[in-house]
């Protein structure tokens, strides 16, 4: 029997599998259920968040829960910099001595995206609602479940004969807003952290709830807002059409530089990537998994048809393909409050996401020339782009990795694992993989279909919650007895 084997197999499955039934519908749901309701948005989304108290507020809820768990040797600790979001952070020693040289990092967020608008009537981001096995309210998917989960795996191995290396797990309080406050925070603790072999982390999605899912890169991003003036105020659009061009019609010349509007590409030749060959191969693999689900779990209106060619490009066209989307707008008058006035300005707030590979950095400046330059009409354009995040590509799949996965998936959801990449962005993945370049990385999370992460609506589907906390646990264990001369 190979080292790896012997880890998952020492472990007893269905004590796992009962155990964490417990602790999720005894204590993880009802902590979320209390959760949800704080409305702990990002800095991004609320200047004031020190001032308000509700991220203080979830961190107080979250370590009090973590402090009481029976871990031999658990250390909790908030810590704060000043002028910085705080951060959790978690200390486990490893089951044997000589795993202490050995660190698993497990890495989750509570901070959390705005309201939205489009609930359903009898739902609310700040209400948290169980309707069967989904959970609804803003953060419990996305993803205030990751603290607990992680704590329940690593008790879990301990319990149900597995041993781990020495674990800490790291919650932040600013990933909503690019983890701008989490850089500092990783060179202060350094030493705490020590060299990672394996990062865990609960922050992203899933094709399905009936298997486990890896995800093997992340597009980055760019945004800001884009802004078109043309007059001082308004005038009469009678008056004034047909001689002051719209500032609504310049944005819009301005976009065709970047987009082709009849396709959607992107035609910023900087902002295309060349797609590996393994990457198209799990996404084929992924498709084959998802069938029609690749674009049916999205919320389509009646007779509206997706974008891109096949299943399998439909999959690189969300995961590595860059991609514009206007996420909000200024200028603009409610329905009922517009009257016949052509507008002096107008604002596009632009949200381009990029290949994992491509440089957020380098597209910016690409953006300030190609959006700037020779306005039309002489208008005055200004672009603001306060949002910059990097992709991130997994490295090479280690055989034990890719074994203990598809092991996991198999134990706790009775099918073998997917890879494929996500199409939206953990800016701490970039982070990690530049300071540990050696590391391993299982990337994985419950946003499947309908769960409508940063949408109204959102949901934890709790069947794959618990089963993602069983494979976490499984992992865990093989990778503390998994072959250390590869």
């Amino acid at each position: 029997m190979t080292d790896t084997a012997r880890g998952a197999a020492a472990l007893d499955t269905q004590g796992i599998t009962d155990f964490v039934e417990t602790v999720w519908e005894g204590e993880i749901v009802p902590e979320l259920e209390r959760y949800i309701p704080i409305p702990c948005k990002s800095p991004f989304f609320d200047g004031d968040w020190a001032e308000h108290g509700y991220i203080d507020q979830a961190v107080d809820q979250i370590e009090a829960w973590c402090r009481a768990r029976e871990i031999d040797g658990l250390r909790v600790e908030v810590v704060r910099l000043e002028g910085r979001t705080p951060v959790i952070f978690m200390e486990i020693p490893g089951t044997e001595p000589a795993a202490e040289g050995d660190t698993v990092l497990l890495y989750g967020h509570l901070d959390k995206q705005p309201e939205m608008t489009g609930w359903r009537d009898d739902l609310g981001p700040w209400i948290a609602k169980r309707e069967g096995d989904k959970l609804y309210g803003r953060g419990g998917a996305d993803d205030g479940y990751s603290a607990y989960a992680s704590l329940t795996a690593i008790q879990a191995v301990r319990n149900f004969g597995g041993t781990h290396a020495r674990c800490v797990v790291l919650i932040e309080a600013c990933e909503e807003s690019g983890s701008y406050d989490l850089p500092h925070y990783i060179d202060a603790l350094t030493d705490r952290i020590g060299q990672p072999s394996l990062v865990v982390c609960l922050d992203s999605g899933c094709g399905n709830y009936d298997q486990l899912w890896s995800t093997t890169s992340l597009r980055g991003m760019v945004g800001g807002t884009l802004t078109v003036e043309i007059l001082h105020e308004g005038v009469h659009s009678g008056d004034a059409s047909g001689i002051v061009p719209s500032s609504f019609r310049i944005a819009r010349r301005l976009l065709s530089r970047l987009e082709a509007e009849d396709t959607g590409e992107i035609l910023l030749e900087a902002a295309n990537a060349q797609i590996p060959e393994a990457r198209r191969a799990q996404a084929r693999l992924a498709a084959d998994a998802l069938g029609e689900q690749v674009h049916g779990k999205f919320p389509w209106v009646d007779g509206a048809q997706p974008m891109g060619g096949d299943l399998a490009e439909r999959v690189l066209n969300r995961t590595w393909r860059p991609a514009l989307s206007i996420t909000g707008a200024g200028g603009l008058p409610e329905v009922a409050m517009s009257g016949n006035v052509l507008r002096p300005s107008t604002t596009l707030v632009l949200s381009l996401r990029l290949p994992p590979t491509v440089s957020a950095a380098t597209i910016k400046g690409a953006l300030e020339d190609l959006l700037k330059r020779e306005a039309p009409y002489g208008a005055e354009v200004s672009l603001a782009l306060d949002k910059a995040a990097d992709g991130w590509n997994a490295p090479p799949l280690a055989d034990w990795l890719e074994t203990a996965t598809d092991g996991a998936s198999r134990a706790h959801f009775g099918k073998p694992a997917v890879y494929m990449g996500e199409g939206g962005s953990i800016p701490f993945m970039g982070m990690l993989g530049e300071k540990f370049p050696e590391a391993q990385f299982l990337i994985t999370g419950v946003l499947g279909p309908a769960s409508n992460a940063h949408g109204p609506n959102e949901f934890l589907h709790i069947p794959t919650g618990k089963r993602i906390t069983g494979c976490v646990a499984s992992v865990l264990a093989d990778h503390a007895v998994r072959p250390r001369d590869i």
